[in-house]
């Protein structure tokens, strides 16, 4: 009877064992099914969270200073083509204003709205409509990596379509006189639509970026802020006055490089140059540190 009993429960541990055995390699796929999932769904919280940490304002100089150079560029494009800044809104203003004028003028009597007078209205009403395209940072957040890479992004496509509208017009790229500009197709009115709306959304996500840098699209402000800083004569580094001597820098240089790239590949290859340039710049948005924490 002994034997019976030990014989039968040796059976018993078998089965409980074999059992154990089987089962266990389904448990195992079940947990490492789990361990994936959740890591990957920490790995896209990680992310999301990166993307949506604000910029430390302090580490931007570079990137700003980079704006500043494509203004410069961009700027060089279209003023050397039809006499208009596609940046700076005083000019354009003006212009506006001369055209209606001439309306009160007796000797001229000219109430015609002139190719360069629709040139100036394009460029300011599409410079606005970039700023108002900036209110969608406000509300992902204006200094998150996120909005910063996006709006760049979107501002790379404006002077790619630019740059091929103007490809696609095939016409000159530099004027010959003041009075006649290079431009005059109804497809270049889209390049300076596209070219002043990129320069608006640049210049309001800029603006909302707290910094040394008050603009990357004027330089009036600039000049003056720089000349009236009372350290100008300082030998040691003032960032308000070293940062505002960046921004006239750049613009300087990426209007001599914009300039000096129109006589080699024109009008459509300069864009395109920079377009390339500008989507760098945004994904170096992407690698700027965050603010520190107790700044949050």
């Amino acid at each position: 009877m002994d034997f019976l009993k030990e014989k039968r429960l040796s059976l018993k541990r078998f089965r409980t064992y074999d059992t154990q055995d089987s089962v266990q390699p389904r448990d195992v796929e079940v947990q490492s099914a789990r361990s994936i999932s959740e890591s990957g769904f920490s790995s896209w919280r990680a992310f999301k969270k990166y993307i949506m940490t604000d910029v430390d304002p302090s580490r931007c100089t570079a990137i700003l200073t980079a704006y500043c150079f494509l203004t410069g560029i961009t700027d060089a494009v279209s003023f050397t083509a039809i006499f208009i800044w596609c940046g700076f809104m005083t000019g354009n203003t003006v212009q506006l204003a001369l055209s209606l004028g001439r309306i009160f003028s007796p000797s001229d009597g000219d109430l015609t709205f002139r190719t360069m007078d629709k040139q100036s209205l394009t460029a300011l009403c599409c410079f606005a409509i970039g700023i108002l395209l900036g209110r969608i940072g406000d509300r992902i957040g204006a200094h998150t990596r996120l909005w910063l890479f996006l709006g760049t992004m979107l501002q790379t496509l404006f002077i790619m379509g630019a740059a091929i509208t103007t490809w696609k017009g095939n016409q000159p790229s530099v004027a010959e006189a003041r009075d006649s500009p290079a431009w005059t197709q109804n497809i270049t009115f889209l390049a300076i639509a596209l070219m002043s709306a990129a320069l608006g959304l640049q210049g309001i996500m800029a603006k909302r970026i707290p910094s040394q840098f008050g603009t990357t699209v004027v330089l009036t402000t600039v000049w003056v802020e720089l000349v009236g800083d009372p350290h100008l004569f300082k030998l040691r580094h003032v960032p308000s006055r070293d940062h505002r001597i960046l921004e006239i820098a750049f613009f300087f240089l990426g209007a001599v490089f914009g300039r000096a790239l129109l006589d080699q590949i024109g009008s459509a290859g300069t864009l395109g140059i920079g377009t390339a340039i500008r989507f760098v710049v945004a994904l170096f948005w992407l690698a700027v540190p965050e603010k520190p924490f107790e700044e949050q």
